[in-house]
């Protein structure tokens, strides 16, 4: 195995600080969330309460001021220890920076410390009903009014952390007529007249992350509740194309992570479980599989570990971002299936952390943008743009 060159002696430290952490404060309660379809409100505070929340934040706003390997290895933790559940990653490395680049001093003054703390939980309202993975396709509206606010009508779906969310990051129309061009971000907070939290949706997989129906109904948004001010206004789709590339790796990460959990799982399965008399791994065929797909996951992580120094040194570009999403999670996809068979009966039991992450796997492919918009933006890059 190639020796990871990414981390430093202080992000493995701070690696087994996360693990203790998910080993003392999620995984034994992770089951009984899948059960209740969401995590305990608690476990957010205590996360707030060890600085594991919005770490690259500034310290002025209740942050670390890390670098985003120390978020990259929450993610690969996450996904290693198949807690699913766990909305951190797009609470602090989604929402808590579109906030930060893009917000106003006085909105970064009032939001980033809370959800740095815990205190409050945000979301981000992208996705609708009919228009998924196309932003520009949107057709919640935030049409301004004489007194400056602006009235929120519209509906979003599948969104993360929309159950628990305090403070949402909502995609709408500021003018309807001007596709793309005509998108902004507004800051819609838990308790606003007209807002309302739909039920929780029942998943394939990742049956402990809350992800709910969100409505607005006639919203009455505050001025200072565009995010950005008047400044930003109809200046939506740019941000949200500027953090597109940070948000795609992260799903690159959790996916090879995730893949590689589910081999190292199946190799102590194998060696334990006999058939005909003799271990699992003692057929070649066993061992060809695993073989193929360890070598696949590790080239895998050194393309995904390139992308991490390029987003560090902010020199990772769409295309390539776009690549590592699509490829991770096809295979991600593929080590799952793979590594079940080799479990046997077994690996179709939900008790079986297998069993679990081949569940969780398949959205990966989906959420993010679907790899097939994945080809359509890396063709592009090539100068091969459709219609």
């Amino acid at each position: 195995m190639i020796e990871r060159t990414l981390f430093t002696s202080d992000h493995e430290s701070f690696r087994d600080s996360f693990r203790r952490f998910i080993d003392k404060e999620i995984a034994p309660f992770h089951a009984e969330w899948e059960e209740q379809g969401y995590v305990d409100r608690k476990v957010w505070n205590k996360a707030g309460e060890n600085g594991f929340l919005c770490m690259s934040m500034p310290e002025q706003y209740g942050g670390s001021e890390a670098d985003k390997l120390y978020s990259v290895i929450q993610f690969e933790e996450v996904a290693r220890a198949g807690v699913s559940g766990i909305g951190f990653s797009l609470h602090s490395e989604i929402v808590a920076p579109y906030i930060l680049h893009y917000g106003t001093e006085e909105q970064k003054a009032k939001y980033l410390p809370k959800l740095a703390s815990g205190e409050m939980i945000g979301a981000i309202a992208m996705s609708e009903p009919a228009a998924g993975s196309d932003l520009q396709g949107v057709k919640t509206t935030a049409l301004q009014q004489p007194d400056g606010s602006y009235l929120l009508n519209g509906s979003k779906t599948f969104i993360t952390n929309g159950w628990h969310a305090d403070l949402v990051v909502v995609v709408a129309k500021t003018n309807p007529t001007a596709g793309g061009k005509g998108t902004s971000l507004v800051l819609v907070e838990r308790g606003m007249p007209g807002f309302s939290v739909g039920k929780r949706l029942k998943k394939v997989g990742m049956k402990a992350q809350d992800t709910s129906e969100l409505f607005f109904d006639n919203v009455k948004i505050p001025a200072e509740n565009l995010l950005g001010g008047k400044a930003m206004e109809n200046k939506g789709f740019i941000c949200l194309m500027e953090q597109l590339p940070w948000e795609r790796l992260q799903i690159a990460i959790g996916a090879v992570a995730s893949a590689q959990a589910a081999i190292d799982w199946t190799v102590d399965y194998v060696k334990e479980r006999k058939v005909f008399g003799q271990p699992v791994a003692a057929f070649q065929n066993t061992r060809f599989t695993l073989a193929e797909l360890q070598t696949e996951v590790q080239v895998a992580r050194v393309f995904v570990d390139k992308c991490c120094e390029l987003i560090c040194q902010d020199k990772l570009d769409t295309a390539t971002a776009s690549m590592a999403k699509y490829w991770t999670t096809d295979l991600q996809c593929k080590v799952m299936d793979e590594c079940v068979q080799l479990f046997g009966g077994y690996g179709y039991m939900w008790e079986y952390p297998i069993a679990r992450a081949y569940a969780d796997a398949r959205v990966q492919r989906i959420y993010g943008g679907t790899n097939e918009i994945m080809k359509e933006v890396i063709t592009r890059s090539m100068g091969l743009g459709g219609k």
